[in-house]
C-alpha cells in the first residue's frame, strides 16, 4: 500500500491586533491576550485549532503590547523540541527597516525568513481573535484537491448582513472559485444553492508556501496597498483566477453537536465578546467548552478547586447558570448567567447577575453586579452597586456601552 506523501505544513497565527473596540480590555494586553471564558486567552482557539489539525510548527507574529501573550504563549505552549515541533512568539523584528509591520501582509512579508528556515510546502494562515472550532486540515485537503494557491475559509452569513464583511462572489458553475472579493458590499448576491446567503471571509486561508510568498514580496512594493490578507493579498489571488473558497458548513470536527457545529464568534466589540460568554453560560450551549475530543488548551495556574460557602450571618450560596474557574470562592453570595475567572470572590450578601468577572476581582459583602465586564483586581466595595444606573456609572468615570458597564484593569471604584 503506497501512502501519500508528507507536506511540511507551516502555520502562522497573526497576533498582533490592537483590539481599540475592546478598550479597556486591550490597555494593558493585545487582543489575542484578552481572557476568555474564564480559563482561556482568546489566542487558544486559534493555537488548539492548529494543534489538533496536526499541524505543529507554528509561528505566532505579535507587535501590540505583546508581554502578556508572549508570557502566556511561552508558559503555555510547549512542544515536543525532539520531534522538531514548536510554537514560537515572533514579535515585530524590523528586518527590512526601521518600522513596525504596516498590516498584516506585511507582517508575514517580514517575517519571510521563517518560512525560508522551515521550507514548508503548503501554508495555514489564522488570526488569533475568534472563538470557534475548525479542522484546517479538512481546509488542506480541499485546497490540494482543487489546485488552488490561495483558499479562504468563508462562513455562511445572512444576506442582510453583507454589508458587515468581506463577502466571497463564488463562480455558479463552480462554487469552490472565488470569482470575485466585495468588501462590505450593499448589493451582494445570493448563494446559487441558497439566494439568502452570502459566504463571508473568516479571516483563515491556506496558500502554497511560494505563492505566498511572491504575493507578499510584491504587495510590498506596491505603494497604494493597505498591505492586508484579505483586502490586497487575496483579491491579488482572484484577479488572477488562483482563488478558492472552503465553505465553513463542510468542516466536521470530532464531538462537534448539532447545536454548536460551525459556530464562529467575532469577539472584536464589548457587545459581541458579552455575549460570546452568554453563549458559553447557556444550559445547552451554543458553543460547548466540554468537547473533549477537540480540547481547548490554556494554562491557568496552581488554582484550588472551586468553593461555595455559606456566608457571614447564615446567608447561603446560590449558583444559578454560571461558568466557574478554579480558584473562585463563594461565601454566601449569588451568581447566575455569569462566568468568573480564576480567584473571583463574592463575599456573603453579594450577588452578581449577567455579568463576567476576569481574575483576583473581589465583590464586597452585599454589593450588586449587573450587566457588566470588569478586568483584573478590580475591588467592587461592600454595598456598592455596578451596572444597575448606567447614568451614575458614567457619572464615576466608568465605560458604559450597549447596555454595559466596564471596568478596566486595576481601576478603582471611588467612593460616593
Amino acid at each position: 500500500m503506497s501512502r501519500k506523501p508528507r507536506r511540511n505544513v507551516l502555520a502562522i497565527v497573526l497576533a498582533g491586533g490592537e483590539g481599540k473596540r475592546l478598550m479597556p480590555l486591550t490597555a494593558d494586553r493585545a487582543k489575542p491576550a484578552v481572557p476568555f471564558a474564564g480559563i482561556y486567552r482568546l489566542i487558544d482557539f486559534a493555537l488548539s485549532n492548529v494543534v489538533n489539525s496536526g499541524y505543529l510548527k507554528i509561528v505566532v507574529l505579535t507587535q501590540y503590547k505583546s508581554h502578556s501573550l508572549d508570557r502566556h504563549v511561552t508558559r503555555t505552549w510547549r512542544m515536543s523540541t525532539m520531534l522538531g515541533n514548536y510554537v514560537a512568539p515572533v514579535p515585530a523584528q524590523q528586518r527590512v527597516g526601521k518600522r513596525w509591520y504596516l498590516g498584516s501582509a506585511d507582517a508575514i512579508f517580514q517575517s519571510l525568513n521563517l518560512i525560508r528556515d522551515e521550507t514548508p510546502d503548503i501554508i495555514v494562515v489564522v488570526g488569533a481573535d475568534h472563538v470557534y472550532r475548525m479542522d484546517f486540515s479538512q481546509m488542506v485537503e480541499q485546497h490540494v484537491e482543487t489546485g488552488a494557491a490561495c483558499t479562504v475559509a468563508a462562513i455562511r452569513q445572512p444576506i442582510g448582513l453583507a454589508d458587515q464583511f468581506g463577502v466571497i462572489d463564488v463562480d455558479p458553475e463552480d462554487t469552490s472559485q472565488i470569482r470575485d472579493f466585495l468588501e462590505k458590499p450593499k448589493d451582494a448576491v445570493g448563494l446559487p444553492d441558497n439566494p439568502q446567503e452570502v459566504l463571508a471571509s473568516m479571516g483563515n486561508y491556506v496558500f502554497d508556501a511560494d505563492a505566498l510568498v511572491e504575493a507578499v514580496t510584491r504587495d510590498a512594493d506596491l505603494d497604494d496597498s493597505a498591505h492586508d490578507m484579505g483586502g490586497d493579498i487575496v483579491p491579488a489571488f482572484v484577479r488572477r483566477e488562483r482563488a478558492a473558497v472552503y465553505d465553513f458548513k463542510d468542516n466536521l470536527v470530532p464531538g462537534a453537536t448539532d447545536r454548536d457545529r460551525g459556530y464562529w464568534r467575532d469577539v472584536g466589540t464589548m457587545s459581541s465578546y458579552y455575549a460570546a460568554h452568554m453563549d458559553v453560560v447557556s444550559p445547552l450551549p451554543i458553543f460547548n467548552l466540554y468537547n473533549f475530543d477537540w480540547p481547548i488548551y490554556t494554562s491557568y495556574g496552581p488554582q484550588p478547586p472551586v468553593k461555595i460557602v455559606q456566608g457571614e450571618g447564615g446567608h447561603e450560596a446560590a449558583i444559578g447558570d454560571a461558568v466557574l474557574s478554579p480558584g473562585v470562592v463563594v461565601s454566601g453570595g449569588s451568581v447566575d448567567r455569569s462566568v468568573l475567572s480564576p480567584d473571583v470572590r463574592i463575599e456573603s450578601g453579594a450577588s452578581v447577575d449577567d455579568s463576567v468577572l476576569l481574575n483576583g476581582v473581589i465583590v464586597g459583602e452585599g454589593a450588586v453586579v449587573k450587566n457588566a465586564i470588569v478586568d483584573k483586581f478590580v475591588v467592587i466595595p461592600p454595598g456598592a452597586e455596578l451596572g444597575v444606573d448606567p447614568e451614575a456609572d458614567a457619572a464615576r468615570g466608568f465605560q458604559v456601552e450597549d447596555g454595559l458597564t466596564i471596568l478596566g484593569k486595576f481601576q478603582p471604584f471611588p467612593e460616593d
